[in-house]
């Protein structure tokens, strides 16, 4: 069976936003600006969470193009939740310590970018981190702090240093029994990117938007009804979630978002949270309220906002600044919950404004 669709694994800390009236720009558009007979919107529970597509209503196939589209979705799931025994990552962390694996190809490429990911972020992104989800029950639970026998074992069993991955033969093998791949840091924004991927293909030129719970997204093409203009999302207040921080303007560009909140348990008067650093096998004791990250493809996205939820705003910066096609934003306690401390990092007045 599948694992409860019902699960949320990553907070929604995005929401869409209807834009306001303002004379500067007398025709807002963005998800939420148009009338519900102009957007075509179809969505379906995915990965613990659901997934949405939204495209011009009038383009020919619009309908065919979601179908075909979450349908895709559902696909990738199956190969690769490992919340079912049978699906394809869940037979490779089964088999890989005893052979070579081939694996999909795009499943495969999936595993090089993860690699690559890790070894740019100084392993704060770690692909095989599922031992230590299983040590600390995020995966199956129950929730709970492991004794120090089972961290240090799950922290031995963690590591890209144990994965070998020869492209050549398409093969996938782990240096231990234990080993376990777990791609729920990367595999929302993959899926969004394969969707977008079908999207260009299947219809062009055109606009779309996809998400997985919010917390992952991209924004194809131009806005509805702006030739050439973003889509407008408000950054939500994790604190307050009625009183938005602000707005991102996405064009072929992907966001996705990584905070605590809605996976953690309390244990011994501390709360952990489900973001475990894959350096200390622990949850980090302190750390941002949430953390959004701008790429270009939502794998990416995803990935780093990760990485940057256990690395702080320091290390970010240093990425960022390295990789300008990135960007991030911090956000954490202020002084108000209608106000709190926001930090943007190699973002511009294009990309994003605060609310006045």
């Amino acid at each position: 069976m599948k694992h409860p669709r019902s699960r949320v694994n990553r907070r929604d800390l995005m929401r869409f936003r209807r834009p306001r009236t303002e004379p500067s720009a007398p025709n807002p558009v963005g998800p939420d600006a148009l009338g519900s007979g102009d957007l075509l919107k179809a969505s379906r529970p995915a990965m613990g969470s659901y997934f949405e597509i939204r495209v011009p209503a009038n383009a020919p196939g619009a309908i065919k193009l979601a179908e075909r589209v979450l349908d895709r979705i559902d696909q990738l799931e199956d190969q690769l939740t490992v919340y079912r025994d049978d699906s394809e990552v869940s037979r490779l962390n089964a088999r890989a310590h005893e052979e070579p694996v081939v694996v999909e190809p795009g499943l495969f490429a999936l595993l090089e970018r993860a690699v690559a990911i890790g070894a740019l972020t100084g392993g704060a992104y770690d692909v095989t981190s599922g031992a230590l989800s299983l040590a600390w029950g995020f995966h199956r639970g129950p929730k709970r702090v492991p004794d120090p026998e089972t961290l240090a074992s799950a922290r031995e069993r963690t590591g890209q240093h144990l994965l070998r991955l020869d492209p050549a033969q398409r093969t996938v093998q782990f240096d231990r029994p234990g080993v376990a791949i777990n791609l729920g840091s990367i595999g929302k924004g993959y899926a969004i990117d394969c969707a977008v991927k079908l999207v260009s293909e299947y219809w062009w030129p055109t606009s779309a938007l996809i998400h997985g719970g919010r917390s992952s997204l991209f924004a194809f093409g131009s806005a509805p009804g702006q030739w050439g203009g973003r889509w407008r999302v408000a950054l939500r207040n994790p604190f307050n979630p009625e009183v938005p921080l602000g707005e991102l303007y996405l064009r072929n560009r992907a966001m996705g978002t990584s905070g605590t909140d809605f996976q953690q348990f309390e244990a011994g008067g501390r709360r952990f949270g489900h973001i475990i650093d894959p350096r200390t096998g622990e949850p980090p004791t302190e750390g941002p309220a949430s953390v959004t990250v701008l790429a270009p493809t939502a794998a990416e996205a995803d990935a780093l906002s990760t990485a940057f939820y256990l690395l702080g705003p320091d290390a970010a910066s240093a990425y960022v600044q390295e990789h300008p096609e990135i960007g991030a934003i911090f956000v954490n306690a202020g002084p108000t919950d209608n106000s709190p401390s926001v930090l943007t990092l190699g973002l511009s007045q294009e990309d994003y404004g605060l609310e006045r």
